[in-house]
C-alpha cells in the first residue's frame, strides 16, 4: 500500500527537529503523529516537559510548538505492508529545505530510530545540523522506557540548551 507522510508540525524558531521514518498503520488511520497507544513518543515527551499524559492532539502539537521544537518524518511517501520500517520501499524523501526555510534556526535533528537516522541522512537534507540517531519509541524496540527517557531527555536539554 502507498502510505503518505504528514505535514510537519513546528515553531518558527524551533532548534531541534524531530525526524520519523513514515507514520504506523494507526497513525495513518488516525491521521496522527504516534497515535498508537504504546508508542512511547508522546509519554516520553510528556515526562521530559512535566505534562500531564492526555490524548488532546491539538495540545500535543501545541506541546511541540511551545518548546521550540518542529516534527516531520523523513520519507514523504513510500510503499508498505504494515507498520515495520524493514517494509518501507519506493521511499520519495520529505523537502526539508522548505522546512529550514520556516525554521531557520534549527541545529539539531533527532532521528527516532535506526530507520529515521538512515533515510533522513540519505535524504542529503543534513547541511552542517548535528544528526543524532535516537532510540526508537516504538513498541517494536524493545529497550525499556526507562533507559528511552533518560536518552531522549540528555539529547533534547542539550540541543535546546544550545545557542
Amino acid at each position: 500500500m502507498i502510505c503518505r507522510s504528514f505535514e510537519p508540525i513546528y515553531a518558527r524558531d524551533a532548534r531541534v527537529m524531530i525526524v520519523g521514518s513514515m507514520p504506523s498503520v494507526k497513525s495513518l488511520a488516525d491521521a496522527q503523529y504516534y497515535a498508537h497507544p504504546r508508542n512511547a513518543f508522546w509519554p516520553i515527551l510528556f515526562d521530559i516537559f512535566g505534562v500531564m499524559p492526555h490524548n488532546d492532539y491539538e495540545a500535543k502539537k501545541a506541546l511541540i510548538r511551545e518548546h521550540g521544537l518542529a516534527l516531520w518524518d523523513a520519507a514523504a511517501c513510500c510503499e508498505r505492508e504494515g507498520s515495520l520500517d524493514s517494509n518501507m520501499r519506493d521511499v520519495v524523501y520529505n523537502d526539508f529545505a522548505v522546512l529550514y526555510a520556516r525554521c531557520p534556526r534549527i541545529r539539531t535533528v533527532l532521528c527516532n530510530g535506526g530507520t529515521a537516522h538512515t533515510l533522513f541522512v540519505k535524504s542529503g537534507f543534513a547541511g552542517d545540523r548535528r544528526v543524532i540517531r535516537m532510540p526508537s519509541t516504538s513498541p517494536a524496540y524493545t529497550m525499556a522506557y526507562e533507559k528511552k527517557l533518560e536518552m531522549w531527555r540528555a539529547a533534547l536539554e542539550e540541543a535546546l540548551a544550545a545557542p
